[in-house]
C-alpha cells in the first residue's frame, strides 16, 4: 500500500550487524537514566543471590539477567567475565531458550487502546513536550531527527510510540471534499472535489491506468489516512507493483522523508542483505514487510544514494516506481496517501510481476488482466496510453505464444476457455510462485485443487500429461486481433497528422476548403488526440481564415494592411472566395489616391473639392495617407473662416473664452502662413484684453479706492478693444451705482427735512460696498456716528440695566395698557413676543419718517394709554385685596398663583409676589415721624418701564438733539414725551396752587415741622428729600447702604407702626378726585417730577397709615438682610471695600440696584439680585429659575 505503514523506531527489524555494540556517546534520555539507576540500586541487588554458588556476597560483581531476573557472579560464569558488561545481558539459560525458539516474522504490535483524533493529539503533544522538556512547537527538526536515529542505533533503550496508520478513508472519511451525497458542498469545496490533485480523484483520472481496475483496492485506488506522533516511522519499502505514490500532509508538524532512486533499488537490497544476511535467509521478502529500518548514513557509506526532505503542511510528496523510501514524523500530524499509475509505469509493472514471481509474493491485481482489459476497449484510451498498452500487449502476446508452444511440445493438448476475471484471486493463483493467472494456467483433472502458471508447468503434479489441460482466457487468434485494434488506435494519430501536414503545406498542389480543414479539427477532438504543434497550426489556419472571410474587412485597414491582407488570403492553404472582392477594393483605393494627390497639388485647394474627396474616401473604408492630408487642409480652411467671421463681425464683441477657444483650436490645425498670421492677431488681441481685465480687477479689489473720474477714464479707454471684458463691465456697473448713490445723497440732503437715520445707514452700507472712493461717504458716516452716540446716551439715561425694552418703546405711550389680564399674562410668559409701542401706535416704518404722523400717533396713544389704564385698574380692583394664597388664576410677572407677601402696584392695581419684584426699602430712607412722606410707593415692572430721569436731564438731551442733522424716531418721541411732561407739570402746579389744595399743603407742612420738633429734624428731612429724589429719578428701589439702619432699627420701626395715626388731613371729594386722576397720569409718565411726589404725599396724608404695607416691606427687608448674613455675602459692602482698596471705581447708585434681565436670552444670570431669606408669610425663591420679560427674575411664588 501507498505511503506509510505502522511502525515504532524502538523495535527496528534490522541494524548494522557489523557495527560494534558499544555504549552510545549521545546524552542520556530520562528513560536511560532510570535504567541505570535501577542497575546501581543496592537494595534491589541485595534481594538476590548467585544461581551458581548460592551466595549473595560481593554485590559489586553480581550480574542481573535482563531476561529472567536471575543473578550470577561474573567469576562464576563459564567462561568468567572480567567486568559487568554494558547494555542488555542474558544468562546462559535465556540464551539457550532463545536459540531453540522457532523464528518469528518481524512486525509491529497492534495497540489495544482506541483514540479519537483529539485524544490522540493530546497524548502525542504531551509525550513530545515531556520527552524534550520544552513546548512542542519549539523543538527543532534537527534535534528530533538526531534523537530518532540515536534511539534506532541504541541497544540499551526502547521507546514505544503509537501510529494511526493505514486508516481506510472510505470508512473514516477523507481530508479532501468528496461527493458522497452525505452533505452539501460549498462552491469552494465543489472546486476541490473535482480537482485532479484530490487524492480521491487522481487514481481514476483518464490518464491513470488504475481507472481500468473495477475493484476499489484499499491503499492503491482508495486513499489511506495516517495520524502520526513524534518518532512514529515508516520503514524502508517500495509501493505495491512498483507504482507511483503521492502523499499530502493536511496539517500538523513536518514529516521527514528519505528516498533512494529506482536505479539504486537493487543496490540497496544488496547492501541490506550483506549487512543482515540472517534476516533475509528466513524472510527473502523482508523489505516488503515494511519492518526494516537502517540508518541512511550506513547506506550512503556503502554507495547507496539517499536524498531527504521535510514535508510541511500543505505540501505533496511523490515517489516514483521502485524508489525505496522511509521516514518518520516530527510530531502530531495528519496525512493522506494513495497510489497512481501512468502510461510510462507499464514496463515497470511487468518487471515487478517477474520480481514477485521470483520472490513468490502475492500480487495485488493481475497485470495481464489489466493490459487485456485496456486492449479490449482501445477507443477509450488516451493516445499515449494506447501506444504504451500496444507495446506491452505485443510483449505479452509473444511470451504467451512461446509458453503455449512449450506446452504443446510436452504433449498437453486438452484446453478449456476460462473467464478468469470472474474467479476470486485466491482460486487462480499459481501454487508455485503465487502469481495471479489470467491469460492461461495449467490444471489437472485428477488434482482439481492444483493450478500453476505456464512458467511452472513442471511443478503442477506427478500425474500423467494426459490428465493435465490448459485453461485459457483468449485463443492465440484473438490476441492478435486485440493487438491490431490497439495499433490502429495508436497509429490513428500518425494517419491524421499526415493528412493535416499535406493540407497545410499543400504538398499535392490542391488547396482544401474550409469544410475539409474543420473536419480534420473535429476528428482530432473526437479521437481525443493530445495537444501538438500540427493541431495548433490547424486551429491557427482556421482562425485566420475565419477572420479573413468577410468581404469588407473591419475595422478599417490602411493601404499597406489591405495589401498584406490580400497577400495573406493568397497564402492560406484553403480556398478563399473573397479574394476577388478584396482585389477590386484595392484597385479602387489606388485610383482614389491618385485623384487626391492631384487635387492637393493645385494651390489653394477648394474646400468643396476637399470635402467631396473626403466623403468618397470615407465610403471606401480604407485609410489612405492622402486622407490625412485632405483632413488637415480642410481643418485649416474651416478654422480660418471661423476666425475671420468672429473678428470681423460688427454686431458683437468677442468673449474671452471664445478667443481662447480659437487659439486652442488653431494649435491643432496644420501650420501655414495664413494660420500663423491669424494666430498672431488673436494672441495680440487676447494679451491686450487680459491686461485691461487685470487693471479692472485691481480697481475692483484694491483697498485704496479710486474716484469716479479715474474709473470713467479707464472704462472709456477699454471700450476701444473689440472684446467682451467682464471686469470692465463690472467696473462700469459699479460706477453707475456710485453715481446713483451720489444722486440719492444729494436728494436726501436737499430735502425739506433732515434725513432719517435709517436712510443714512442704508446709504452708508451701500457706499461702503462700492469699489469707488466717495467723498460724501465720510460725511454721512460722521452723521450716523453722532446719531448713534446720542441714542446711546439717551438709552443709558432712560433704560434700566438689562432692560427688555427698547428706547423707542419706553418713550412712546403704552397704547395697549388696557389689555385684559390673560393677554398681559401671556405677554409675561412668552418673552420676546411683545409688540413694539410704535406698532401699537399704528406707525409703519414710513410713518416714522414723517414728524407730523409721529406727533399725531403719540397724542392718540396718550389717550389710549389713559383709557386702557383706567380699564385695567377697574378690572384689578375686582380682585381680592390681597389675593388669597392657593390655587387660582395666574398672577405676578412669574405667572404663578397668588401667595403670601403680595404687593399691589399703585398704578395698575395688580398684585405681585414680593420675591419677584423690587420693593421700596424703608430702612434705606431713614423714615421720619411724618409717615405720609415715607417712600412706600410701589410700581410694578409693567408700569415703570424705565429709570424715569428728571425733566432737567431730558431737556439737556433735547438740546443735544437739536444739533443733530439727522432725524431719529426716538428724538421725536422724546420731544412728544417732554411736551407731555411739561403739560402735566403745568396742570399739576395750577392744581397745587389752587386754594382747595394750597391750604391743606400748608397744614401738612406745619404738622411735619411739629413732628420733627427742631431744625436738625429739618436738615435730616432735607437730606432725606434729596436722597428720595435721586432714588425716584433712578426709578429703582434703593438698596440698603453701609450706614443704613441695623436690624434693631428695623425692629424699632416695626414696633413704632402701631403708634402711627391718620389720616392727618381731610380733602373733599371734589378736591381729591382731580388729584387722583392727575396722579395716575403722572405715574404713566416715564419722567420724574417733584409735583408728582407732592401730590402723592398729599393723597397719602388723607388716608389711614398703610400699616400692612409697612410691615410687609420691613419683613422683606429683614429677611433679605438675614439671608445676606447667613451666606456671609453683602454685595454692596464687598463692592465698597474693593473700591476703597482701589480695585475698581465706586459704582453709581443705580449700579448698586438689583440687576434685572430681559429673559432667558438676555443678560448674565450672575448679575441678578439674590433674594434674602424669606420673612414670615413671604415666598422667596433662591434658584435662578425662569427670567421674566419686564426686567425682573421669575421665581416660584
Amino acid at each position: 500500500p501507498a505511503g506509510e505503514p505502522r511502525g515504532s523506531p524502538g523495535s527496528p527489524g534490522a541494524r548494522d550487524g557489523r557495527e560494534e555494540l558499544r555504549h552510545s556517546p549521545e546524552p542520556c534520555t530520562k528513560m536511560t537514566m532510570r535504567l541505570r539507576r535501577s542497575h546501581s540500586n543496592s537494595q534491589f541487588v541485595d534481594s538476590y543471590i548467585c544461581r551458581i554458588c548460592s551466595r549473595g556476597d560481593e554485590d559489586d560483581k553480581l550480574l542481573l539477567c535482563d531476561g529472567c531476573d536471575d543473578n550470577y557472579h561474573i567469576f562464576c560464569l563459564l567462561p568468567p567475565l572480567p567486568e559487568i558488561p554494558k547494555g542488555i545481558w542474558r544468562c546462559p539459560k535465556c540464551v539457550m531458550a532463545e536459540c531453540k525458539r522457532p523464528p518469528e516474522a518481524f512486525g509491529f504490535e497492534q495497540a489495544t487502546r482506541e483514540y479519537t483524533l483529539q485524544s490522540f493529539g493530546e497524548m502525542a503533544d504531551a509525550f513530545k513536550a515531556d520527552y524534550f522538556n520544552m513546548p512542542v512547537h519549539m523543538v527543532p527538526t534537527e534535534l528530533v531527527e538526531k534523537e530518532f536515529w540515536r534511539l534506532v542505533n541504541s541497544i540499551e533503550e526502547d521507546v514505544t510510540v503509537e501510529y494511526g496508520a493505514d486508516i481506510h478513508s472510505k470508512e473514516f472519511g477523507s481530508g479532501f471534499p468528496v461527493r458522497d451525497g452525505k452533505r452539501r458542498l460549498s462552491p469552494e469545496e465543489e472546486e476541490y472535489a473535482g480537482s485532479g490533485w484530490n487524492l480521491n480523484v487522481m487514481p481514476v483520472l483518464q490518464q491513470s491506468v488504475l481507472c481500468h481496475i473495477n475493484a476499489d483496492i484499499s491503499g492503491m485506488k482508495v486513499p489511506w489516512l495516517y495520524v502520526g506522533m513524534v518518532f512514529s516511522a515508516f520503514c524502508w519499502h517500495i509501493e505495491d507493483h512498483w507504482s507511483y505514490s503521492i502523499n499530502y500532509l493536511h496539517w500538523g508538524e513536518p514529516k521527514t522523508w528519505y528516498g533512494v532512486p529506482s536505479f539504486a533499488a537493487e543496490h540497496l537490497e544488496e547492501v541490506m542483505k550483506k549487512l543482515t544476511p540472517e534476516l533475509f535467509e528466513s524472510q527473502p521478502d523482508l523489505l516488503h514487510q515494511l519492518v526494516t529500518l537502517m540508518n541512511p548514513n550506513t547506506l550512503m557509506a556503502h554507495g547507496v544514494p539517499v536524498v531527504r526532505t521535510n514535508q510541511c503542511a500543505g505540501e505533496f510528496v511523490i515517489t516514483f516506481p521502485r524508489a525505496y523510501h522511509s521516514g518518520f514524523n516530527q510530531g502530531y500530524n495528519f496525512a493522506e496517501a494513495v497510489n497512481f499509475c501512468t502510461a510510462d509505469w507499464l514496463p515497470a509493472g511487468r518487471q515487478c510481476i517477474e520480481h514477485y514471481r521470483r520472490l513468490r509474493r502475492y500480487c495485488v491485481f493481475s497485470h495481464e488482466e489489466l493490459i487485456c482489459k485496456m486492449a479490449a476497449s482501445p477507443e477509450k484510451l488516451d493516445l499515449n496510453l494506447a501506444a504504451a498498452v500496444h507495446k506491452e500487449m505485443f510483449v505479452l502476446v509473444q511470451e504467451e505464444r512461446k509458453l503455449r508452444k512449450a506446452l504443446l511440445e510436452k504433449g498437453i493438448t486438452e484446453a478449456e476457455r476460462e473467464a478468469f476475471e470472474l474467479l476470486p484471486d485466491d482460486e487462480r493463483q499459481c501454487d508455485k510462485c503465487k502469481t495471479t493467472c489470467f491469460l492461461s494456467a495449467l490444471a489437472c483433472y485428477d488434482c482439481p485443487q492444483g493450478l500453476v502458471c505456464l512458467y511452472h508447468m513442471d511443478d503442477l503434479c506427478k500425474c500423467p500429461r494426459s490428465k493435465q489441460y490448459l485453461r485459457y482466457r483468449y485463443t492465440l487468434d484473438e490476441l492478435p486481433a486485440m493487438l491490431h485494434k490497439l495499433k490502429v488506435r495508436a497509429e490513428s494519430f500518425d494517419t491524421w497528422a499526415n493528412k493535416v501536414r499535406i493540407a497545410l503545406e499543400v504538398e499535392d498542389g490542391r488547396k482544401r476548403t474550409l469544410e475539409e480543414l474543420r473536419a480534420l479539427e473535429s476528428e482530432a477532438r473526437e479521437r481525443k488526440f493530445p495537444e501538438n504543434e500540427l493541431l495548433h497550426r490547424l486551429k491557427g489556419c482556421l482562425g485566420q481564415a475565419e477572420r479573413l472571410s468577410p468581404e469588407v474587412p473591419a475595422p478599417a485597414l490602411t493601404v499597406e494592411e489591405l495589401r498584406a491582407f490580400l497577400e495573406q488570403m493568397n497564402q492560406l492553404p484553403c480556398v478563399m472566395h473573397q479574394i476577388g472582392d478584396v482585389q477590386a477594393l484595392l484597385e479602387r483605393v489606388e485610383a482614389f489616391q491618385a485623384e487626391a494627390r492631384a487635387a492637393l497639388d493645385v494651390p489653394p485647394p477648394a474646400p468643396g473639392t476637399l470635402q467631396e474627396l473626403l466623403e468618397r474616401g470615407a465610403r471606401l473604408g480604407v485609410e489612405v495617407p492622402e486622407g490625412r492630408r485632405l483632413e488637415r487642409q480642410l481643418a485649416q480652411a474651416a478654422w480660418l473662416e471661423e476666425v475671420t467671421a468672429t473678428l470681423r463681425s460688427p454686431r458683437a464683441r468677442v468673449p474671452l473664452p471664445v478667443m481662447r477657444g480659437l487659439i486652442q483650436a488653431g494649435r491643432t490645425v496644420a501650420p501655414s502662413p495664413a494660420v500663423d498670421v491669424a494666430m498672431a492677431e488673436l494672441q495680440e488681441l487676447l494679451t491686450i484684453a487680459q491686461r485691461w481685465e487685470e487693471k479692472a480687477q485691481m480697481c475692483l479689489e484694491a483697498r485704496q479706492k479710486h474716484p469716479p473720474a479715474t474709473l470713467a477714464a479707464i472704462i472709456k479707454e477699454a471700450e476701444n478693444i473689440p472684446a467682451l471684458l467682464p471686469n470692465i463691465q463690472a467696473l462700469k456697473e459699479a460706477l453707475a451705482k456710485a453715481r446713483a448713490w451720489i444722486a440719492d445723497v444729494e436728494e436726501i440732503q436737499n430735502g425739506d427735512h433732515y434725513p432719517c437715520l435709517d436712510d443714512l445707514e442704508g446709504l452708508v452700507a451701500v457706499g461702503r460696498d462700492l469699489p469707488v472712493r466717495l467723498e460724501e461717504l465720510r460725511q454721512l458716516e460722521v452723521q450716523v456716528g453722532t446719531a448713534h452716540s446720542w441714542r446711546d446716551k439717551a438709552s443709558r439715561t432712560f433704560l434700566k440695566k438689562n432692560s427688555c425694552y427698547t428706547l423707542l418703546e419706553v418713550l412712546c405711550p403704552c397704547a395697549d395698557a388696557g389689555s385684559d389680564s390673560s393677554k398681559r399674562l401671556k405677554w409675561r410668559q412668552e418673552p420676546g413676543l411683545y409688540r413694539l409701542d410704535a406698532e401699537s401706535l399704528g406707525l409703519s416704518a414710513q410713518d416714522l419718517r414723517d414728524p407730523g404722523a409721529v406727533i399725531v400717533a403719540f397724542k392718540e396713544g396718550e389717550q389710549k394709554e389713559k383709557e386702557g389704564m383706567l380699564r385695567l385698574r377697574h378690572a384689578n380692583a375686582q380682585k381680592a385685596a390681597p389675593p388669597l394664597p392657593g390655587p387660582g388664576p395666574p398672577s405676578c410677572v412669574c405667572g404663578q398663583p397668588a401667595g403670601p407677601g403680595m404687593l399691589q402696584c399703585q398704578l395698575c392695581r395688580d398684585w405681585f409676589h414680593g420675591s419677584c419684584v423690587a420693593w421700596p426699602r424703608l430702612g434705606a430712607q431713614k423714615p421720619s415721624p411724618a409717615w405720609w412722606e415715607w417712600d412706600a410707593k410701589f410700581l410694578c415692572p409693567l408700569c415703570q418701564r424705565s429709570r424715569r430721569p428728571r425733566l432737567e436731564t431730558i431737556l439737556a438731551l433735547l438740546v443735544a438733539l437739536q444739533k443733530l442733522p439727522v432725524r431719529l424716531p426716538e428724538g421725536e418721541a422724546l420731544q412728544c414725551l417732554t411736551e407731555r411732561a411739561i403739560t402735566w407739570q403745568d396742570r399739576a402746579r395750577q392744581l397745587l396752587a389752587s386754594p382747595d389744595v394750597a391750604g391743606p399743603l400748608e397744614r401738612l407742612a406745619a404738622l411735619r415741622h411739629r413732628l420733627h420738633g427742631d431744625s436738625d429734624g429739618a436738615l435730616r428731612e432735607a437730606s432725606r428729600n434729596e436722597q428720595t429724589k435721586v432714588s425716584v429719578e433712578n426709578g429703582d428701589a434703593p438698596s440698603p447702604e453701609k450706614n443704613g439702619p441695623l436690624p434693631s432699627e428695623l425692629e424699632a420701626l416695626s414696633a413704632a407702626l402701631p403708634r402711627l395715626q391718620g389720616p392727618v388731613l381731610e380733602l373733599s371729594e371734589g378736591t381729591r378726585r382731580p388729584l387722583e386722576e392727575l396722579m395716575m397720569e403722572g405715574d404713566l409718565l416715564e419722567v420724574t417730577l417733584d409735583e408728582a411726589q407732592s401730590i402723592w404725599r398729599l393723597l397719602q396724608a388723607t388716608r389711614p397709615p398703610p400699616l400692612a404695607l409697612f410691615r410687609l416691606l420691613l419683613e422683606l427687608e429683614q429677611a433679605e438682610r438675614r439671608g445676606a448674613r447667613a451666606r456671609g455675602r453683602d454685595p454692596e459692602k464687598r463692592r465698597k471695600r474693593r473700591a476703597e482698596r482701589g480695585d475698581l471705581p465706586p459704582l453709581a447708585k443705580e449700579e448698586l440696584e438689583p440687576k434685572r434681565s430681559r429673559g432667558p436670552e438676555g443678560g448674565d444670570p450672575r448679575d441678578s439680585p439674590t433674594p434674602g431669606p424669606q420673612a414670615p408669610g413671604v415666598s422667596v425663591g433662591y434658584s435662578l429659575g425662569q427670567w421674566g420679560d419686564c426686567g425682573v427674575r421669575r421665581v416660584p411664588g
